[in-house]
C-alpha cells in the first residue's frame, strides 16, 4: 500500500485526516453482500472495517500499536459523519455506526478536506507596531546591540578598527560609557532565550519557518527561562507561586500509586480502593481548564510526531525536549508528575488490576491521553494522536522532560559574549573580531544511516589508519634501517592490499638488493695419503 509521508508543516492534523480517508477509500475490500433479501453491490460490513482500519492504523508510524479497536470504532464514526462512508441506503451524518453486520459503501463524492491557504504575511509599515519574524539569516543581526555604530567606510580603510573602537571609548563622556552598559537590558536578555531556543527548535523540525506551526506570540521567554533554571534535584520545576501547584490530596494520591504499596502502612484495605484513588486522579486532571501541553502549542506538538515517522527517536526526544520547554510552569510540573506516576504504574508488578479488560501501560496511554493534548476545536483525530504522543512521552519522559544542557550552554555562552562587549576593547578577539556578533551555538545532529553504510565507512576509516601507519614506517628517520625493514615485512603480512598499493611490486623489484653471485666452485683435489 502506498503510504505517503505527512511532513512537517501547518495543518498537519488535516493532512493527516486526508491521508488515513485516502488510504481506507483505496485498500478497504468491498464486494457483493446479501441483507434482508437484496443484494448490494460494492459494500462492506462495519466488522470488516473495523478489522482492516485497525491493522491500518497500528501499522501506521504517526498511530502506533497503542490504537485500541474501540478507538478504530470512534474513527469510523467520525468517517460516517464526515461522509467519508455512508450506509447502503444512502444515509451519513450521524454517529450510530457499530462494530456489527451493518452494511456500509463509499460515497461517489470526495470526502478529502480541502487544506487552508496560509494567512498573507504582514508587511510591516513605518506606524506598525508588529515585528516581523526573524529568519536564521537574521538571527545574527539580533544579538548585536541597538546603540553599535558602524564605522564609516573611510574609516574602515584608512584605520585599525580596533585602535578607533579603543579612541572612540576612551573618548566617550563616562556619563555616556555608563549608559552603555546599562543597555544590555533585562527584556533583551529575555529575547536572546527566546530565540536561541526556538531557532534550535527550528532547525530540529527542519522547516523554513516556525511562522507555520507556533505563533511566537504565545512563547512567554519567562517560561523557558524558569523551566530551566529553576527545578529540584529530581529535575521536576519548582513554582514560586504554590497556589498553581497540584492540591494536596492530589499529590497525595498520585504518590499512593506511583509508591504502591509502599507510600503508606496505614491505607485502607477494602477491595477497589486503589480503583478509586486512580479515578480521584484522573477526575482532576479532566477538570482542568485546558489539555497540559495547552491549545496554542497543539499544532507544534502534532508536528513533532512526523519525526517518528522515520524511527529516528533520539531526533524527536531533542524536539519534546524543546517544545515542553515553552510550557507555562505550572503545566509542566503537572506533566512531569504525571508521566512519572504513569511510568511507574505501567512498570509495577505488584499494582492490583486498574480495570478488568486491558493491562496497566494501555490504560494509563488512553485514560490520560485526552487531558495532555487536545486541540481548541474539534479534530477528528485529536484522540488517535494523542495517544501516539503519550505513549512516547510516557516511554522517554525521563530524557524529554529534563533539561537540555547544551541549550542552557549556548544561551549562556551567548550571553557572556553580548556583556564582555560592554566593555569596549577588551571584548574583541586578537584578530579585532566583535564578539557581539558572534553566532549562536547550534545543536548539531547526526544523519541517522544504514548498517551498510556505517560498515563501509568503518572499512574507509580503518584503512585510512593503516595507510597513515605505513607512511610512519617509511618516512620516520628516527627508526632504525634493520627496525624498519622488521616493521615492514610484518605489516605487509599483516596488510598486503594497503602494502601492495602504497609499494607496487615494480618498486619492491628496485630496491630490492641484489644478490652476489656463489663463488666459483673448485674441484676437490684427492686427498695425499702416504699409502697412495
Amino acid at each position: 500500500m502506498n503510504t505517503h509521508i505527512v511532513t512537517p508543516g501547518p495543518y498537519r492534523a488535516t493532512k493527516l485526516w486526508n491521508e488515513v480517508t485516502r488510504l481506507f477509500r483505496s485498500g478497504m475490500p468491498i464486494r457483493k453482500h446479501r441483507q434482508n433479501f437484496r443484494v448490494h453491490s460494492a459494500c462492506f460490513m462495519a466488522t470488516a472495517a473495523v478489522d482492516w482500519l485497525h491493522q491500518l492504523l497500528c501499522s501506521n508510524s504517526n498511530f502506533g500499536p497503542d490504537v485500541t479497536r474501540q478507538q478504530t470504532v470512534q474513527l469510523l464514526k467520525k468517517f460516517l459523519k464526515n461522509h467519508v462512508i455512508e450506509d447502503v441506503k444512502g444515509r451519513w451524518g450521524s454517529e450510530d455506526l457499530e462494530d456489527n453486520g451493518s452494511l456500509y459503501r463509499f460515497p461517489s463524492t470526495s470526502p478529502l478536506k480541502p487544506i487552508p491557504s496560509p494567512a498573507p504575511k504582514q508587511t510591516s509599515t513605518p506606524g506598525s507596531s508588529l515585528k516581523r519574524s526573524l529568519s536564521l539569516r537574521d538571527k545574527e543581526g539580533l544579538f548585536r546591540f541597538r546603540s553599535t555604530k558602524k564605522l564609516s567606510k573611510e574609516t574602515q580603510e584608512n584605520v585599525d578598527p580596533a585602535l578607533q573602537a579603543k579612541a572612540e571609548v576612551e573618548n566617550q563622556p563616562i556619563g555616556d560609557q555608563q549608559a552603555h552598559k546599562q543597555e544590555f537590558t533585562e527584556e533583551e536578555e529575555h529575547e536572546i532565550w527566546k530565540e536561541i531556543a526556538l531557532t534550535h527548535l527550528q532547525k530540529i523540525l527542519g522547516i523554513a519557518s516556525l511562522d507555520e506551526v507556533l505563533d511566537r506570540r504565545n512563547v512567554n521567554p519567562q517560561n523557558i527561562i524558569h523551566n530551566m533554571t529553576k527545578v529540584n534535584k529530581h529535575g521536576v520545576v519548582t513554582l514560586d507561586d504554590k497556589s498553581n501547584d497540584l492540591p494536596h490530596w492530589v499529590l497525595s494520591a498520585m504518590k499512593s500509586l506511583a509508591n504502591w504499596p509502599k507510600y503508606d502502612s496505614v491505607q485502607p484495605s477494602y477491595p477497589g480502593f486503589e480503583r478509586d484513588v486512580f479515578k480521584t486522579v484522573s477526575d482532576y486532571f479532566y477538570s482542568l481548564a485546558q489539555p497540559l501541553l495547552t491549545f496554542q502549542l497543539y499544532e507544534l506538538f502534532i508536528n513533532v510526531l512526523g519525526l517518528l515517522q522515520s524511527n529516528c527517536e533520539r531526533v524527536a526526544i531533542e524536539a519534546l525536549q524543546l517544545c515542553t520547554l515553552l510550557l507555562p510552569p505550572a503545566s509542566r510540573r503537572k506533566l512531569q508528575l504525571l508521566m512519572r506516576m504513569m511510568s511507574r504504574i505501567s512498570h509495577n508488578v505488584d499494582m492490583p488490576q486498574l480495570h478488568h479488560a486491558i493491562g496497566a501501560r494501555t490504560l494509563m496511554v488512553h485514560t490520560f491521553s485526552g487531558c495532555v493534548l487536545g486541540s481548541a476545536v474539534e479534530c477528528e483525530l485529536d484522540e488517535l494522536l494523542a495517544t501516539r504522543l503519550v505513549s512516547f512521552l510516557m516511554d522517554h519522559q525521563h530524557t524529554i522532560l529534563s533539561v537540555p544542557e547544551y541549550l542552557l550552554t549556548a544561551v549562556t555562552d551567548h550571553v557572556q559574549y553580548l556583556r564582555s562587549a560592554q566593555l569596549g576593547p577588551a571584548s574583541r578577539g586578537a584578530q579585532g573580531v566583535d564578539m557581539a556578533s558572534a553566532p549562536m551555538l547550534l545543536h548539531a545532529f547526526c544523519r541517522q544511516i544504514s548498517s551498510v553504510e556505517f560498515e563501509e565507512q568503518r572499512v574507509a576509516a580503518s584503512h585510512k589508519a593503516m595507510e597513515d601507519l605505513l607512511e610512519i614506517l617509511l618516512t620516520d628517520r628516527s627508526i632504525t634501517d634493520k627496525d624498519r625493514q622488521k616493521r615492514l615485512k610484518q605489516f605487509r603480512k599483516q596488510y598486503p592490499d594497503i602494502y601492495s598499493r602504497r609499494i607496487p611490486a615494480s618498486d619492491r623489484e628496485e630496491k630490492k638488493p641484489k644478490i652476489k653471485p656463489p663463488l666459483l666452485t673448485i674441484r676437490r683435489t684427492k686427498a695425499f695419503s702416504i699409502r697412495n
